[in-house]
């Protein structure tokens, strides 16, 4: 006799899913970090004007590979999260898989926990700073160094670090999002992180054969 459905969800919301790779990772890797916002619910604009009703949105925080465009590490939080907060959880979980020399991120990730994370870990910031960033190191060596290099020739900094392959980052959120939508079917929180982690490992099986092609 087959389950029905209500068997089948609980047995299906007990999984214990995880970002699976299906890459082996050789060698260094750098990571492109951002973050995007996943809609709770596709209830669409007029019911939400007509029943005034906020259901707000998920955070998903990323670290993908900028060679293999992989989601290496992964991280859900609500709306209220922010991005710079979730640096260290991403390059924890990161540094467990592979061997991790360069994380590229925007301004959201400039702080001086976060240039101390990296400096800890023996991997190079390439994290764009405020324009008025001071020059002072403030206890953070690793930030006032990037500060001066960035404020003398911007440009060039940008060059020497590649950081235009940040967008790497971009791009897997846009892949991310035309395979899957941009909302959440499950309505609870812990169904819907469940959710959003089995679509990054399709997200990386899809993007290993496409690698493999």
């Amino acid at each position: 006799m087959a389950p029905d459905y209500s068997t089948t969800s609980r047995r299906v919301n007990r999984l214990e899913i995880g970002v699976k790779l299906n890459l082996d990772f050789e060698g260094s890797v750098t990571l492109a970090v951002d973050a995007s916002g996943i809609k709770v619910a596709d209830r669409g604009e007029w019911m939400r004007l007509k029943w005034r009703r906020r259901r707000g949105f998920l955070k998903i925080h990323l670290a993908v590979d900028v060679k293999t465009k992989q989601i290496v590490a992964m991280e859900v939080t609500d709306e209220r999260a922010g991005d710079g907060g979730m640096l260290k959880p991403l390059v924890e979980q990161a540094e467990r898989r592979c061997r991790v020399v360069k994380v590229i991120a925007d301004g959201a990730y400039d702080s001086r926990s976060n240039f101390a994370l990296l400096e800890e870990r023996g991997i190079e910031p390439a994290i764009r700073v405020r324009k008025n960033s001071s020059r002072r190191a403030r206890g953070c060596p690793a930030r006032k160094r990037v500060v001066m290099k960035q404020l003398r020739d911007p440009e060039r900094w940008k060059r020497r670090v590649r950081y235009g392959l940040r967008w790497m980052a971009e791009t897997a959120f846009s892949t991310f999002k035309r395979l899957f939508g941009e909302h959440v079917m499950a309505r609870s929180l812990p169904n819907m992180v469940r959710e959003m982690f089995l679509k990054a490992s399709l997200y990386n099986l899809f993007t290993s054969l496409n690698t493999a092609v």
